[in-house]
């Protein structure tokens, strides 16, 4: 996949950066966020569903994980290779874990595909649960209610995200954020809550426990987690957890 400076701007801005945020959206100082990768590597799930492992119109994304190598350079080629490395039995449905690894990143996609379980596999590791003692700090994380139309332009063009019929079809009442655009833009406050760098994030993991909208506003508890420095969060809207188990680490934190 190639790029120039153009699409890591634009992803900053569509994941909550600000006109201020001159080394996110200032080409003479861009510094790429990591999770502009995912953007980049969205094709190797596309594939796996086109090519017929599972049915595209009700699988959904369970959990995403991301691990930095290497910052990813203002613009140029990135050469990624994805595999199926397992695929749970949960009964009534299946998930399937696609890993895209390249020289400066690797990420797994869990698909959670009703209706293709019960074939007698393991049922796979469960999800980390929310830690039993209240949070360390809460964050809010407001959402604009273009900023899915922005995030499409990235890629990721399902008409669930953009046409109200669309999401009608699906059962919703209007169309929803893409996870991965509401995933990477809780990193931007967590980053300035530990006092790092967002485009520092050395490790993310967050599962999609519900739909949020454009324009909702998140309320992110968090604690610390105490290895290398990571933060573990949940992220509700109006007492609904939209994304849970997550934890993210970054490299400058304190």
């Amino acid at each position: 996949m190639t790029y120039d400076e153009t699409r890591p701007i634009l992803y900053a801005l569509a994941v909550g950066a600000g006109a201020s945020d001159l080394d996110l959206v200032f080409e003479e100082r861009l510094r790429v966020l990591p999770t502009f990768v995912l953007t980049l590597a969205q094709w190797a799930p596309d594939v796996l569903g086109s090519a017929g492992a599972f049915d595209v119109r009700t699988a959904v994304h369970g959990t995403q994980r991301l691990r930095v190598l290497k910052p990813l350079p203002r613009s140029g080629s990135v050469e990624m290779s994805a595999r199926v490395t397992d695929v749970w039995d949960k009964g009534s449905a299946a998930v399937f874990d696609v890993a895209v690894e390249s020289e400066y990143f690797e990420a797994t996609w869990s698909l959670f595909a009703p209706g293709s379980g019960g074939f007698g596999g393991e049922r796979g590791p469960s999800s980390r649960r929310r830690p039993e003692a209240g949070p360390d700090g809460v964050l809010t994380v407001a959402t604009a209610s273009r900023q899915a139309a922005l995030y499409r332009l990235l890629g990721d063009r399902h008409h669930l995200h953009i046409d109200p019929e669309a999401a009608k079809a699906a059962g919703m009442p209007r169309p929803i954020m893409h996870g991965l655009c509401t995933l990477a833009a809780v990193t931007l406050p967590l980053a300035e809550s530990l006092g790092a760098h967002p485009a520092d994030l050395a490790e993310l993991e967050g599962r999609f426990a519900a739909p949020v909208f454009p324009g909702d506003a998140l309320q992110v508890s968090t604690w610390r987690d105490g290895d290398g420095g990571a933060v573990l969060f949940e992220a509700a809207v109006d007492g609904t957890t939209v994304i849970s188990g997550g934890r993210a680490r970054f490299g400058a934190a304190r």
